[in-house]
């Protein structure tokens, strides 16, 4: 008996000894993870929802059917039950009630092309004093849209942008290969995308850059898609900037445990996005001869030199052994950092690095290359419709590298203690006489709603016509009565099968004769270019059986961050035999298909401002939702950009579905 009392003793002591050696592996494992996140790269992996060699996660947890037809269904994951109809939901409904035209655009702009952008100011502007057509922006998105052959040219080709020496490019990496090579490929030489290459630009490369703090969201990816949909992605690479002021693991953070940014992760690869580290410098390059001291002067007798060989020629200005002068941010205002920290952000990456910044809330409709290839690009838009000429938006603007007014407006924003705010840098440089250097474009190039608010607009209202930025998420018929009161179009195509003609009433008709469907013409070819194809994740219907009133299913959670998702059609299957997907019926539809393709959605603006609608989501049928499928088709194949042009990169997972708009 003894004998066995210390056998148990024995194994429960080695039992215990094992627990704790397992506890304190779990506590080493944390403390090591928080010391040093990076080790967690192999064991944190992004959620197997994206991962394209796993299954997909998502089935139904529980399904009620309910009065009226419709049923409520629970995933696993969420707290709150979801009422669905059967017959009216995102699974079953059409697209769209009317033929959309893709490739509405035509062909893109040659490599080269340059938009004229004093002739876009003044036709949108007026007078610089007089602003006499600055708050018409149906008559300015009227000329942006029909008038590219008088603002968009071709220059001589000993002129022309690719035929430049990228040694001397304004851009680091110009010639994608950090400006070693003697002469751009030429067009003919240039090879296209491809699943694994971006291709070879015939001129130089654009960088795109934009600022980001926290995990990914919808704004995000719907910004992403919109540069992957519009922009010439052979000639542009798109960084984005992570605050690691605030999180020093944020790129890390992003490339490995972003459930939602993982789906361009295979873009990262292949080289056309770039997750680059914000940290404020504490120095600031300066170009070399000007004079960076904004007249105040440089000191008679410069500074004693430092270790490094440095000195101070200036007021917060030192000069290295190379004769290169840097703006140096004293320690007091190194601890004093800019609130608004993106303010600063944009006008500091376009003085280092060149190109063009744009806001996350900004969504691409058109290429913005002929707009940043002139020598002379300075440009911001303006703030709504205020008539100072200092008032400022930069949503997006563009600044020349290193150059005397980058610098000046950089010097300007240190000296009144790191204040970057567009109107507050604007006015100093209208009080400094460098405004018209900077130059202001028309809302109705980058926000073409802004003139609605106070009823600053004058003229005809925007096609579609919005009241407030809300409206472009609104999917439900008649939830913007005047949307179309100033079309002037052909009535579009309506689609067999698709909603009935009384359904598309609300677009405004003229005696035009209705379009003919788009078609593959030779134009087409040389672009690779296939039609689009009619795609429906909708499963035949007729070979699956009624479900029980209630089924439960087992499922693992979804790992989808803000509780949105998406779905195979193998889960599509499993909805439909669970009795939550059905026949569609227009009749039972609150967000029926309708008439709104992407061809009407503000013609002739490149961009649309979303305005910080963070907490919004786009419901079936709205305008976002349609600017979803149109990016969803091209990036899968099946449909056409505005360029005509076939997507051949990787493969890029959908749009989200919400649960509370299902």
């Amino acid at each position: 008996m003894s004998e066995g009392s210390t056998t148990r003793r024995l194994l429960a002591i080695l039992r215990n000894l094992a627990l704790f050696a397992l506890l304190y592996a779990s506590i080493w494992g944390i403390a090591e993870i928080a010391r040093n996140p990076a080790s967690a790269k192999s064991k944190l992996r992004v959620s197997s929802i994206l991962d394209k060699t796993l299954p997909s996660k998502l089935r139904p947890d529980k399904v009620i059917e309910e009065d009226a037809g419709k049923v409520a269904v629970k995933f696993k994951g969420h707290k709150k039950m979801i009422t669905i109809n059967p017959y009216a939901n995102v699974f079953n409904r059409p697209q769209s009630a009317v033929a959309p035209k893709d490739d509405y655009l035509g062909l893109r702009p040659h490599v080269d092309a340059e938009a004229d952008l004093n002739m876009l100011v003044e036709e949108c502007r007026g007078t610089y004093k007089g602003i006499e057509k600055m708050r018409n922006v149906f008559d300015c998105l009227q000329f942006l849209a029909n008038d590219e052959k008088r603002y968009y040219t071709l220059p001589e080709k000993s002129q022309r942008a690719s035929q430049q020496d990228p040694r001397q490019a304004e851009y680091n990496d110009a010639d994608g290969h950090g400006n070693t090579h003697h002469n751009y490929v030429s067009i003919d030489s240039a090879e296209a995308p491809s699943l694994s290459s971006m291709g070879t630009c015939p001129g130089p490369i654009i960088p795109y850059h934009v600022y980001w703090t926290g995990p990914a969201t919808w704004r995000v990816e719907v910004f992403v898609k919109s540069y992957l949909y519009t922009q010439n992605l052979a000639c542009s690479r798109l960084w984005i900037w992570l605050d690691t002021d605030r999180n020093p693991n944020a790129v890390d953070d992003m490339l490995n445990r972003d459930p939602l940014f993982a789906r361009f992760l295979p873009l990262v690869e292949r080289g056309d996005i770039t997750l680059k580290a914000w940290k404020f410098p504490s120095r600031i390059p300066l170009p070399k001869a000007e004079d960076n001291t904004d007249g105040m002067g440089y000191y008679k007798t410069p500074g004693k030199a430092n270790a490094k060989g440095e000195f101070t020629v200036a007021e917060n200005i030192i000069e290295d052994s190379t004769g290169q002068q840097w703006l140096v941010l004293t320690a007091k205002q190194m601890t004093i950092l800019p609130v608004a920290v993106s303010d600063a952000v944009r006008f500091v990456v376009l003085h280092i690095h060149g190109g063009c910044y744009f806001d996350m809330d900004v969504l691409m409709l058109r290429d913005m290359r002929p707009l940043l290839l002139p020598h002379e690009h300075s440009f911001a838009e303006r703030w709504a419709a205020h008539s100072h000429p200092g008032d400022y938006n930069t949503a997006i603007m563009s600044l020349s590298a290193n150059s005397s007014l980058s610098s000046y407006l950089i010097r300007g924003g240190v000296r009144m203690g790191l204040n970057f705010h567009p109107r507050v840098i604007g006015r100093m440089a209208w009080k400094d006489g460098r405004d018209q250097e900077f130059l202001m474009l028309e809302t109705a190039a980058f926000d073409p709603i802004w003139t609605e608010f106070n009823w600053d607009r004058e003229g005809r209202c925007t096609v579609p016509c919005f009241k407030n930025y809300g409206e472009a998420f609104k999917g439900k018929p008649g939830a913007i009565a005047y949307e179309w009161e100033s079309y002037d179009g052909p009535r579009l195509q309506t689609l067999p099968g698709g909603a009935s003609e009384d359904k598309t009433h609300e677009l405004r008709r003229r005696d035009e004769p209705a379009p003919v469907p788009s078609r593959i013409d030779a134009r087409h070819q040389k672009h690779s270019v296939i039609p689009p194809k009619e795609t429906s994740l909708s499963v035949s219907h007729a070979t699956v059986e009624a479900p029980s009133r209630q089924t439960t299913l087992a499922v693992e959670p979804m790992a989808e961050p803000l509780d949105s998702f998406e779905m195979s059609l193998e889960e599509e299957a499993e909805l439909i035999r669970a009795g939550v997907v059905k026949d569609y019926a227009i009749e039972e539809d609150k967000y029926p298909a309708n008439n709104r393709t992407l061809e009407n959605f503000f013609r002739g603006a490149w961009t649309y401002h979303v305005h910080n609608q963070w907490v919004k989501h786009p419901e079936p049928s709205s305008w976002f939702d349609v600017l979803e499928r149109a990016h969803d088709g091209f990036l899968h194949g099946t449909r056409m950009n505005p360029y005509g042009e076939t997507w051949n990169g990787p493969s890029v997972h959908a749009y989200n579905k919400w649960p509370d708009m299902v």
